[in-house]
């Protein structure tokens, strides 16, 4: 296996202020408490503080929902009733089939990170978050996986459930593992994946725990602990934060709208429009997870209001009714966890630019914000194919007809490629020229040809465009060849690790997949990284 890298922030569709985070952390500095770097994280573990008290409730908790964990999580538990042990916290939604690729990626670079502060004397474990309140049934529901020839095929479970409802207690129907095994066959490991599959997806489940078993397996030995903020438990230990959240609420929005509007003027974007009538709050009712606001300092859902004491006897009669929205939601997980630092993709980097406002008020303190590990993964095929035709992975980021024009260009016979280089060459010099004497001549004339010489430069580009597609179209392997480049590198115009499920990986290239990208992953690396399988 070989590796090759670029900047993450190269990646398609990276905002302004992800790709500063990365690369020009003075530009963001006003809106995360630290640098993304291990070292930082030492730094903010030594600011790490949790009651015995709670400590003990929370390692507690999560025994229980870790008992089937091997003994590589159990020891993680027994560190981390330790005082001085502190987490390096991940998560993701509950996705069919454990989601895309990147899910596996950010837990590894937990495992890692937690494996580098250990190192320097500074205990931790890797925790990992499962979304299993999140109420985007649509977001989790299906799964994107590849056949024998790398093109994509997207499998959507048939779910038992309310509309709107917390997505890890909705139980599957069918899990599409027929249509699954199916597409794997022909695949070198397709038993391997298929068995994952059934292991954790098969009968009847739940998102939310076949999830934690998938990974349970893939991730055995390397120590993650899972939460699931569903249990209670969980809420009860949250409770304390989401009094003081409804005590404060004016004081928090305020907070918010002052962020938010300091993001904008910076060049950023807001992840969430946060307005004055929005509240952190959520309400479970009727099995339903929906959005309280706030007006006139009641809460409200629909035409029925809350006053603030109504919500804190919830708290008080049932801490379950109430979850966090976007934005608390990373604050409450460093409330109940000793976080040092927060590993996320993108968006979470986002949201959490806003929550930042958050953190100081409620927690007087913030973990480091740690980017995930970022990959492309190369089989042989698609290596071989991308040196035929001169290309990169990065080549095959564009749309199609984009990439057919690249490999049609390598498809053009040399004399030919020379001579319409050579003769464009010689046009646009005499095109220049002529431009040149006519405006000698007579100034008022200079744009009139300036737009017919864009004509010709454009007819020009036509000509050399249907000599390579005609190149293209008289070859039948080099269509399928750019098929199987965009399919395997760029499906359905995603980046790969943004869509395929990490169980199309296990069935190309075996279990053995997460060991070798586990030995590739580094702890706050900026690089997207190519790897040559």
């Amino acid at each position: 296996m070989s590796a090759v890298s670029f900047r993450q922030s190269e990646l398609p569709g990276t905002s302004p202020l992800f790709r500063d985070l990365l690369c020009d952390f003075a530009a963001v500095s006003g809106f995360f408490a630290h640098p993304p770097s291990v070292a930082a994280a030492c730094e903010a573990a030594s600011e790490v503080r949790l009651a015995s008290r709670r400590r003990r409730r929370l390692v507690d908790e999560l025994s229980r929902q870790n008992e089937s964990g091997d003994h590589a999580t159990r020891a993680s538990l027994d560190r981390l009733a330790d005082p001085s042990t502190v987490v390096v916290a991940t998560g993701q939604q509950v996705g069919l089939l454990g989601g895309p690729a990147f899910t596996l990626y950010k837990a590894l670079t937990a495992v890692r990170c937690a494996e580098d502060l250990t190192r320097r004397g500074y205990p931790a474990v890797p925790v990992f978050w499962l979304a299993t309140e999140d109420h985007d049934l649509a977001e989790v529901d299906h799964a994107w996986t590849f056949d024998h020839s790398s093109q994509p095929h997207r499998l959507r479970a048939v779910t038992e459930g309310a509309n709107a409802a917390a997505v890890g207690s909705i139980r599957v129907a069918d899990a599409r593992l027929d249509e699954f095994e199916s597409l794997c066959s022909g695949l070198p490991y397709a038993a391997e994946a298929v068995g994952l599959a059934r292991g954790a997806y098969g009968g009847s489940f739940r998102f939310g725990r076949s999830f934690q078993a998938l990974y349970e397996s893939l991730l055995a030995g390397s120590g993650i602990i899972f939460l699931s903020p569903m249990r209670q438990g969980i809420r009860a230990l949250a409770a304390p934060l989401v009094r003081t959240v409804i005590g404060r609420a004016s004081e928090l929005a305020d907070l918010l709208l002052r962020r938010g509007a300091g993001l904008e003027a910076a060049g950023y974007h807001q992840q969430v429009r946060f307005q004055p009538s929005t509240s952190l709050l959520m309400l479970f009712e009727n099995a339903r997870r929906v959005a309280l606001k706030r007006r006139n300092g009641s809460y409200w859902l629909g035409t029925r209001s809350f006053t603030p004491q109504d919500l804190l006897s919830r708290v008080e009669s049932a801490p379950y009714d109430l979850s966090p929205n976007a934005l608390l939601r990373p604050v409450m997980q460093d409330y109940l966890l000793p976080t040092a630092a927060l590993v996320v993709g993108p968006s979470e980097a986002a949201y959490l630019a806003q929550s930042a406002a958050l953190y100081g008020n409620l927690l007087g303190r913030m973990p480091v914000v740690m980017p995930r590990a970022s990959f492309t993964v190369l089989d042989p095929a698609s290596r071989k194919l991308l040196r035929k035709h001169g290309l990169s992975p990065s080549d095959c980021w564009v749309p199609r007809r984009a990439l057919d024009a690249a490999i049609a260009s390598s498809l053009v016979p040399a004399p030919l490629r020379a001579t319409l280089r050579r003769h464009s060459a010689r046009i646009g010099e005499s095109l220049r020229g002529i431009e040149a004497a006519v405006a000698e001549f007579d100034p008022t004339l200079a744009a009139s040809f300036k737009r017919s010489q864009s004509k010709i430069e454009h007819q020009l580009g036509k000509a050399r465009s249907k000599v390579r597609l005609e190149a293209l179209r008289r070859s039948e392997t080099a269509r399928r060849q750019a098929a199987r480049l965009a399919g395997f590198l760029y499906p359905d115009g995603h980046v790969q690790e943004r869509l395929y499920s990490v169980l199309a990986f296990v069935a190309k290239f075996g279990p053995a997949f997460v060991d070798r990208v586990r030995a590739a992953t580094e702890s706050g690396c900026p690089d997207h990284k190519v790897l040559e399988i």
